[in-house]
């Protein structure tokens, strides 16, 4: 007999490798956990082998034409629902216990708003959610009574890192980044690099954005304001540090000298696992890091020449108001046009540097004023994009 009891899930992001791990973990454990609702893309394929497996009672797509194509293939009765009113059904599903907000980008911000105002945990892998409105996400936290938990790894290490202890013996947080694949490559070749390098991620599989957000540091940058706002800590006290092995997922120091690291072998479900089970653990039956065959694991501070992404979002965490949003979004277009093969690699960090001195905040925060800059970064950032400005 399972000592947890059996809790109830809705999915956003569904058929991204957090969603895919996460319904792993689900397999592992079906008395723990029941699948209430999926939210993905356009991936029906994935989506319908996820329907049948477990059973949700509500799905929901990008468009009706996606929902069109699903309903031809689906064999189950299931209710399926589309767009930014389909996304927020799924968050806030009348009998789900938490939701694990794995949608990429901008797009899982409100889905999340939803499902913290209706009462939901929260099992956070969508940083942008904080990134672009981390203040009042945590406040919407508070006054909903629900909890925030954290699932990307280096999150969920200070997490458990920052367990037991109080937060006025903090010192700082030491976050740490695998380097992405360009560590050791000259800088001078950097403006040379195309897509097909930079998917090439020497330790995590993980979804194209967040993999050439890996390779530019930004990743890191964001981890950076998403500690920020998740732990009251200010930037300075949020020191990136990289560690090729991945085996340190993060630390945190207190201030009689004493530092605390959670360690592990890279793979998500240790993280996904703990926040869908906290404040227990679940027998994932994981491998532990075999130090005798490791030997040795490095650290190095990061190049910011090599990589001003990491600059750029501490900067823009310092700022704070909009800032971050008009960070992630100008980042957002400049990845995928990136992809697109339209600029190149150093031309993420310029547009995204020209955005940030462009931009004019308001001063009072409201979740209309981020929605805005939002858009506005994305638009003047396609257009210089399209003007080669």
């Amino acid at each position: 007999m399972s000592e947890y009891k059996q809790k109830k899930l809705s999915i956003l992001g569904s058929t991204g490798s957090i969603g895919q791990n996460t319904l792993a973990v689900v397999e592992q454990f079906p008395e723990n956990y029941q699948i209430e609702a999926l939210a993905a893309g356009t991936n029906i394929e994935l989506l319908n082998r996820q329907i049948q497996q477990f059973s949700p009672k509500c799905i929901c797509v990008l468009d009706e034409k996606t929902a069109i194509q699903l309903k031809k293939i689906v064999q189950r009765p299931v209710d399926i629902v589309y767009g930014p009113s389909g996304y927020t059904q799924v968050a806030s599903y009348s009998t789900t216990d938490i939701v694990v907000s794995a949608i990429v980008g901008a797009a899982g911000l409100m889905p999340t708003i939803a499902a913290i105002r209706s009462g939901k945990d929260i099992a956070l892998a969508n940083k942008e959610t904080l990134v672009m409105a981390g203040d009042i996400v945590m406040h919407e936290i508070k006054e909903h009574n629900v909890r925030l938990l954290p699932v990307d790894s280096e999150h969920s290490a200070i997490f458990q890192c920052l367990e037991g202890h109080r937060q006025q013996d903090l010192s700082h947080i030491l976050l740490t980044a695998s380097g992405g694949p360009f560590r050791n490559r000259g800088f001078s070749t950097f403006e040379s690099i195309q897509p097909i390098d930079a998917l090439k991620h020497p330790t995590w599989s993980m979804g194209k954005k967040i993999t050439i957000d890996s390779a530019t540091l930004m990743n890191k940058g964001l981890e950076v304001i998403e500690a920020h706002f998740l732990f009251h800590v200010h930037a300075d006290d949020i020191r990136v540090i990289v560690h090729p092995q991945s085996i340190v997922h993060s630390m945190v120091a207190y201030h009689d000298g004493s530092i605390i690291a959670q360690l592990g072998i890279p793979d998500m479900k240790g993280a996904i696992a703990y926040a869908l089970s906290y404040p227990g653990r679940l027998p994932l039956n994981q491998p532990t890091p075999d130090f005798f065959d490791i030997q040795s694991l490095n650290f190095y501070p990061p190049d910011l020449e090599k990589f001003p992404c990491l600059s750029l979002a501490y900067e823009a965490c310092k700022q704070g108001k909009t800032y971050p949003a008009v960070l992630n979004a100008a980042n957002e277009i400049a990845v995928a046009a990136f992809l697109d093969h339209r600029i190149g690699f150093m031309d993420i960090p310029r547009y995204i540097e020209k955005a940030l001195t462009h931009h004019t905040s308001e001063n009072s925060i409201h979740l209309e004023n981020i929605i805005n800059a939002d858009k506005w970064a994305r638009n003047v950032v396609k257009q210089w994009i399209r003007t080669n400005a």
